[in-house]
């Protein structure tokens, strides 16, 4: 892994949560003892199994990096509207790079494939802006930049962050793939290249407060990432919510750790789990709503409500890519009960664009 400059202290989760989002010091994962190694392997594929969400503190991005992310990301959402739109996210719900404006989006975790049913999700709208970032050697989704002369040093600072963040994203499924007890625990890095991976900048702009208590907008609906990982580091405006296994429908505040990973596993990574260990692991679904407290119906919710530098994780897809089912990534031939999951169908249908 890479430096890390300054050791982060674990805090801990309030004890009144109905549930407790573990928080694993990565930091021991660097250990030369190989009994450290596996006791945090175990830590976090044990919260990936009773929780889907976990923290992680010293993960190897550093402080610095993070704080350059969030600023560009901030100076990125500060630029004018006909600016950002130099750089449209493209049409249709294929290609997921550039700016995606207000509205554009609409995520929930209702999967279908009936137009109507699109259609009425759309009722209500998604009220975030982002801006998606990949691999410049992913011919398949190519990177959609603002011009330099717009945004001089945007495009370097982030695609040098993006490999970073690839870094640590694959030392953490190292780590799961050595909690589960996988013969090989490198074996699911054949798989995440980091030519896959997608990194999302996300901003909820100001809207009224009352929009958000008749429910005729939203921020981010309730809904599982469909890939295998997803790493999330909040500012400090929190809103992140996530749902308790226990109890379906009930929703847990999360609030932020300075510099720690958000980390959930996603669909495909629950697979995997489901089809090659003994073990049940779910993708919880998680959300953002606006912030916490008491409030005036006519406030407007403050401009940075609340900013997030998301990556979504590296996905395995089968033979030709995008356009093909996804195939069961074991390390033995998968059961013949085992159906193909049609995954980028699955992706259309709980996030429109």
């Amino acid at each position: 892994m890479g430096s890390i400059e300054r050791e982060q202290k674990a805090p801990q989760v309030p004890e009144d949560s109905p549930i407790s989002i573990p928080i694993i010091d990565f930091l021991k994962w660097t250990s030369r003892s190989s009994d450290e190694r596996a006791a945090v392997a175990k830590e976090l594929a044990d919260a990936c199994h009773n929780v889907g969400f976990v923290f992680i503190v010293n993960h190897g991005v550093t402080p610095e990096l993070l704080e350059g992310a969030f600023g560009w990301s901030k100076r990125l959402f500060d630029l004018k509207t006909e600016e950002k739109m130099l750089a449209p996210h493209p049409d249709g719900p294929t290609v997921h790079r550039g700016y995606s404006w207000p509205g554009l989006e609409k995520v929930s975790q209702v999967i279908s494939s009936d137009f109507e049913v699109g259609e009425k999700l759309r009722v209500i709208t998604d009220c975030k802006e982002s801006y998606e970032i990949g691999s410049e050697e992913n011919d398949e989704q190519p990177n959609v930049w603002l011009p330099d002369e717009v945004f001089p040093g945007f495009r370097k600072f982030m695609t040098d962050f993006y490999w970073e963040c690839s870094r640590a994203s694959r030392e953490i499924l190292t780590a799961i793939g050595t909690g589960m007890g996988l013969k090989d625990p490198e074996f699911m890095l054949k798989f995440h290249s980091g030519h896959n991976n997608q990194l999302r900048l996300l901003h909820y702009p100001p809207i009224p407060a009352a929009q958000l208590e008749n429910e005729s907008s939203a921020r981010m609906p309730a809904h599982s990432d469909w890939g295998s990982i997803t790493m999330l580091f909040q500012d400090d405006c929190g809103g992140l919510e996530v749902e308790n296994q226990r109890v379906p429908g009930q929703f847990v505040k999360v609030t932020p750790i300075k510099n720690a990973i958000v980390m959930n596993i996603g669909d495909l990574l629950m697979r995997l789990f489901k089809v090659n260990t003994s073990s049940s692991y779910t993708s919880s679904c998680g959300r953002s709503l606006h912030r916490y407290g008491t409030y005036d119906e006519s406030e407007i919710l403050d401009t940075i409500f609340q900013q997030m530098t998301k990556l979504l994780l590296p996905q395995y897809f089968s033979r030709s890519g995008w356009h093909s089912a996804v195939e069961t990534l074991s390390q033995e031939p998968p059961r013949g009960d085992s159906p193909e999951v049609p995954l980028l169908a699955h992706l259309n249908t709980n996030h429109q664009w």
